[in-house]
């Protein structure tokens, strides 16, 4: 079974999927949110399409280390998902991820309207492959 791989943000929700043993995340898609009801029936297609068991979702943390009123509204969307789909939800600490992937896609020369559109997915998969990491050290 796969894990899929969440960024969660007020307009976009990257996401990202792992193989199925767990060693490497690739990028899926940038959903457009809505309302929540169409977020979760569009997450659920993928979820049914890539049989994923669980859900990694990234929290946003502040330098410091503390929960700001990002990360909580993606530990809200988290226990939602979780009432919603009854699967394991993995809150993965996601500071720099953004920037991460941004600086990846400026080092491939990706265009800065190219980078717009894939940042999100691209950070959900910087999220996902960070927790598959650490499984298997």
């Amino acid at each position: 079974m796969k894990t899929l791989g969440l960024d969660v943000g007020t307009k976009t929700i990257g996401v990202a999927v792992s193989d199925a043993l767990g060693w490497t995340a690739q990028g899926i898609t940038t959903i457009r949110r809505s309302t929540q009801e169409e977020d979760f029936q569009k997450l659920d297609e993928i979820m049914k399409e890539h049989e994923v068991s669980s859900i990694v979702v990234g929290l946003p943390k502040n330098m410091n280390g503390t929960i700001g009123p990002s990360g909580e509204f993606c530990r809200t969307f988290a226990e939602d998902i979780k009432a919603h789909t009854g699967l394991p939800i993995i809150m993965w600490d996601e500071r720099l991820s953004t920037m991460a992937a941004e600086k990846m896609l400026v080092g491939a020369d990706v265009s800065r309207k190219k980078r717009k559109k894939v940042i999100d997915k691209m950070a959900a998969v910087m999220i996902l492959q960070g927790y598959l990491d650490s499984r298997s050290n």
